[in-house]
């Protein structure tokens, strides 16, 4: 059975980081591609970052600011999260699925975790 666990949220002000983790277990990491998505409250659920099929995806809004990451051995995605901004403010998941299916959106993405509060006051 997939699980993914997030963990790392907080409430942070504008300006300040945060990582989030995603614990995976129950499959092989490497056949799975994995990645983060947010929802804000009111808005449907976007692409933050995946690593799917080559080189990491990015949405506009976080470029230059997050960045995906990791470990193998331990199962684990992270998400550092620089230079935030209210706007970021959101529910992060993180989300996987089998890399030979090639997901790029978010309804590609089958495991779902159950998400963590990220809130960045002004």
């Amino acid at each position: 059975e997939v699980q993914l666990v997030e963990s790392g949220g907080g409430l942070v002000q504008a300006g300040g980081s945060l990582r989030l983790s995603c614990a995976a277990s129950g499959f092989t990491f490497d056949d799975y591609a994995i990645g983060w998505f947010r929802q804000a409250p009111g808005k449907e659920r976007e692409e933050v970052s995946y690593i799917s099929d080559g080189s990491p995806y990015y949405a506009d809004s976080v470029k230059g600011r997050f960045t995906i990451s990791s470990d193998n051995a331990k199962g684990t995605v992270y998400l550092q999260m620089n230079s935030l901004k209210p706007e970021d403010t959101a529910v992060y998941y993180c989300a996987a699925e089998l890399r030979a299916l090639v997901p790029i959106r978010s309804f590609d993405f089958g495991s779902w975790g159950q998400g963590t509060q990220v809130t960045v006051s002004s």
